[in-house]
C-alpha cells in the first residue's frame, strides 16, 4: 500500500475500533470488574473474531454473507439474544459482601482467561455489522493495480493493532472505576449499569438493519 493510503486507512481504523459497542463495553466492565490484565486477555477473543472475519472477507465469502439476508438475520438475532442474557447474568452476578466500614473493595469471581475470551469472541463474531464494515470499508483502500493479498494483510494487521489498542484503553479505564468500588453496594451498582447496557445494545442490534452505519 501507498503510504499516504495507509495513513488514510489508519485513521479510519482508530475511529472505527473506538466506537462504545458491546466489546468495547465488555472490556471497560471487566477492567472495572477484575483488572486490567483480565480485560486484556478476555480481549483475545475479540481479536481472534475480528482476524476470522476478515480472512472471511478477505476470500470473498464475506461479500456473499453481507449479501445474504437469511445470514445476517440469524447472526444479528444470535448476536441480539446472547447480548440480552450476558446483560441480565450482570445484573444476577453475586457479590461477595464484605464489612463497608473497613475500606475493602467488594470482589466477585474471576470467571477466568477462557471464559472471558469466549465471551468477547461471541459478542464480536455474534454481530452482523462487523463483516459489513470489512466489506464495505475495506475494499475503499485496495489499490486494483496491486495484488489484493498483500494489501488485506497490511490492512487486517493495522486494524487488529488498533482494535488491541483500544480494548486495552477501555480497560484501563475500567480499571480507573475498579479503584473507586469500595463496596459490595457500588459493585452491584456497576453490574447493573452494565447490565442495563448491554441489554440496551442487544435491543438496539436487534432493531438494527443492513442499510444503518455498520460503525
Amino acid at each position: 500500500m501507498q503510504f499516504d493510503t495507509w495513513l488514510l486507512f489508519a485513521g479510519a481504523a482508530i475511529a472505527l475500533a473506538m466506537a462504545p459497542g458491546p466489546n468495547n463495553l465488555l472490556a471497560m466492565f471487566n477492567g472495572a470488574r477484575f483488572g486490567v490484565s483480565s480485560a486484556a486477555i478476555g480481549g483475545i477473543g475479540r481479536i481472534v473474531a475480528f482476524a476470522l472475519m476478515i480472512a472471511i472477507t478477505a476470500t470473498g465469502l464475506g461479500v456473499i454473507l453481507a449479501a445474504s439476508e437469511t445470514a445476517f438475520f440469524v447472526i444479528k438475532w444470535v448476536g441480539a439474544i446472547y447480548l440480552v442474557w450476558l446483560g441480565v447474568k450482570s445484573w444476577l452476578a453475586k457479590v461477595n459482601d464484605t464489612d463497608e466500614t473497613d475500606g475493602q473493595m467488594a470482589l466477585m469471581t474471576n470467571p477466568g482467561a477462557l471464559n472471558l475470551a469466549r465471551t468477547e469472541f461471541i459478542t464480536a463474531i455474534g454481530n452482523p455489522k462487523a463483516i459489513l464494515i470489512f466489506t464495505a470499508f475495506f475494499p475503499q483502500f485496495l489499490d486494483p493495480a496491486v495484488a489484493y493479498g498483500p494489501q488485506f494483510a497490511v490492512m487486517g494487521t493495522t486494524f487488529i493493532a488498533m482494535e488491541a489498542t483500544v480494548l486495552l484503553a477501555y480497560g484501563l479505564i475500567g480499571g480507573q472505576v475498579k479503584g473507586l468500588i469500595r463496596s459490595a453496594t457500588h459493585m452491584r451498582m456497576l453490574n447493573r449499569v452494565s447490565g442495563t447496557l448491554l441489554v440496551g445494545a442487544g435491543v438496539l442490534l436487534a432493531f438494527t438493519d443492513r442499510t444503518r452505519s455498520a460503525a
